[in-house]
């Protein structure tokens, strides 16, 4: 069983920054592929990274230059650093973690955060 807690959401400027904080209960976090995902009323949840315990990493298109997921294992943690924050960025963030290596969907996560919103706006 894992428990995942997101903090860091909030408002910002356009082109300004937030770092997404993502700490992860249980055993064996260097185990799980790790991921944010993010979802505006009424759309889908959209993969925005993930990282794999092996450590690679992928990214949507829509952040690749702005966004860095990374994770520290001896914390439980993983992030994201966004940087360069634009309107369309604004969404409700999520955590997700699953067993294994590598997945890029949300119904391949099994244990999700309870979100923290990310607001974009001048």
């Amino acid at each position: 069983q894992v428990q995942l807690v997101e903090s860091g959401g909030g408002l910002v400027q356009p082109g300004g920054s937030l770092r997404l904080s993502c700490a992860a209960s249980g055993r064996a976090f260097e185990n799980y592929a790790m991921a944010w995902f993010r979802q505006v009323p009424g759309k889908q949840r959209d993969l925005v990274a993930a990282i794999t315990a092996d450590g690679i990493i992928y990214y949507a298109d829509f952040v690749k230059g702005r966004f860095t997921i990374s994770r520290y294992n001896a914390k439980n943690t993983v992030y994201l650093q966004m940087n360069s924050l634009n309107l369309e960025d604004t969404a409700a963030y999520y955590c997700a973690a699953q067993w294994g290596s590598w997945y890029l969907t949300p119904d391949e996560y099994r244990y999700w955060g309870q979100g923290t919103q990310v607001t974009v706006s001048s």
